[in-house]
């Protein structure tokens, strides 16, 4: 199904009134603080969240998948999905897709389809940390750090096959996340198992394309519990720099032992000009994969400030950031997670463009740290949520998007369409 232009105006019209009120009313409030609404809501207006192809299905856990019905089965459904996301949040404008589990039987058609969506080709994926039917080496003992090098050859050919998908696609990026690992004690050479994973990423990137980048993920333990190969930010940050300029290091905001100051990690990687992107969720934890902004929205909101002095002051000329959301969703509808994280990014991003920077660079310089904390909370407890709406709606899209899925009953149109049973692909 699709959603028309006509049914976003008749939502929009009942909305209007009221938000032209608050949004006048935070128009004001704003420029006694020096601040232009309308310039705000155009920055809103630009941030763009790539979708993965594995999030359009019901997620799961450890012990189990719960489905809800109507989920795609296909890649072509998957990119009708997040074309629904993109009519009515205007801010999906991108796939990301995961190689093998969603291979394009036609990557013109693939393509088109997307276009027809408006939605364009983010960073693709690969996966060597499942095997997959016909395989010939098992990746069961690690992939790129195996300690046998026709294992590590296959993995390697594996991640030039998804480079070659993405350029049909008109992908410029391939992000590299690696299950390798040891669960005991003596299982690997530590120094030996990092090396090999060097050598096996150098090989992958002599084959990028001029305009391509490499995004190195980390993450600290699972499926691994002893150790990873690449546990952590410091790690990729190495391996990147090894590689080349074109190689830059990927946040999961659910790669981190609790209580780690991701904030701090994004600024240091800024200063470097080494951060290429996010994987957006939320946690508990660990890598719960949650709703972004349900359990923590204060330190979304100081990675955000991080991000925004970073692109403001960027002297390492770190490239434009990949945005991608990579939740589970085992007991919501995916769809309307995504609408909720949606939300959440561009909440963090305008909370963050409220923070008075002059004000807090001469609280810093004064050692004033209680006023610092004053101009940090300022800018957070704002209700920023009129500039989101006022996006949408200069955009095109619905002003209160989830109350508009809900009430077209998007989800029982779509099983009605695809089935109660259906199982999206790839998971």
């Amino acid at each position: 199904m699709r959603i028309d232009a006509s049914q976003i105006a008749d939502h929009n019209k009942k909305l209007l009134g009221g938000q032209r009120e608050a949004y006048a009313f935070l128009q004001r409030q704003l420029a006694r603080k020096g601040m232009n609404a309308d310039k705000i809501t155009g920055q809103l207006a630009g941030l763009q969240a790539a979708i993965p192809s594995w999030a359009l299905g019901a997620g799961g856990t450890r012990f189990g998948r719960f489905s809800i019905g109507g989920e795609p089965g296909s890649l072509e459904q998957k990119i009708d999905d997040i074309g629904l996301l993109h009519a009515l949040t205007r801010s999906a404008g991108a796939v990301s897709l995961h190689i093998p589990w969603d291979i394009p039987g036609d990557a013109r058609a693939i393509k088109e389809r997307a276009a027809s969506h408006h939605i364009v080709f983010d960073a693709v994926n690969s996966n060597t940390f499942q095997d997959q039917p016909g395989q010939e080496h098992s990746y069961k003992f690690g992939s790129l750090c195996h300690t046998d090098e026709a294992v590590r050859e296959q993995a390697i050919r594996h991640n030039l096959e998804v480079v070659g998908t993405g350029k049909e696609l008109g992908s410029k990026s391939i992000t590299v996340w690696l299950a390798d690992g040891a669960s005991f004690p003596g299982q690997h050479n530590l120094r030996g198992a990092l090396q090999r994973t060097l050598d096996s990423l150098k090989a992958i990137y002599r084959h990028l394309p001029d305009d391509w980048r490499m995004y190195i993920e980390y993450k600290p333990y699972e499926p691994n519990f002893y150790s990873t190969v690449i546990q952590d930010w410091g790690t990729s940050y190495l391996l990147a720099t090894e590689c080349g300029d074109k190689a830059y290091t990927l946040v999961d905001l659910g790669h981190h032992l609790p209580n780690t100051n991701i904030e701090q990690i994004v600024a240091t990687l800024m200063m470097k000009g080494k951060l290429g992107g996010f994987h957006f969720n939320d946690s508990k934890y660990g890598d719960d994969d949650l709703t972004v902004g349900s359990i923590k929205p204060y330190q979304l909101f100081l990675i955000f400030n991080e991000l925004v002095y970073g692109m403001e002051n960027n002297t390492a000329n770190n490239p434009p950031l990949a945005w991608m959301i990579d939740a589970s969703h085992n007991v919501k509808d995916p769809l309307e997670d995504l609408i909720q994280s949606l939300e959440a990014i561009r909440l963090a991003y305008a909370q963050a463009l409220l923070i008075d920077n002059k004000a807090l660079e001469e609280a810093q310089a004064d050692n004033d740290a209680t006023r610092a904390q004053e101009i940090l909370q300022d800018a957070f407890r704002t209700d920023v949520r009129p500039l989101l709406r006022e996006a949408r709606l200069r955009s095109g899209a619905a002003i209160e998007p989830l109350a508009l899925y809900r009430s077209l009953e998007v989800r029982k149109k779509l099983v009605r369409e695809r089935g109660e049973k259906t199982v999206a692909t790839g998971l």
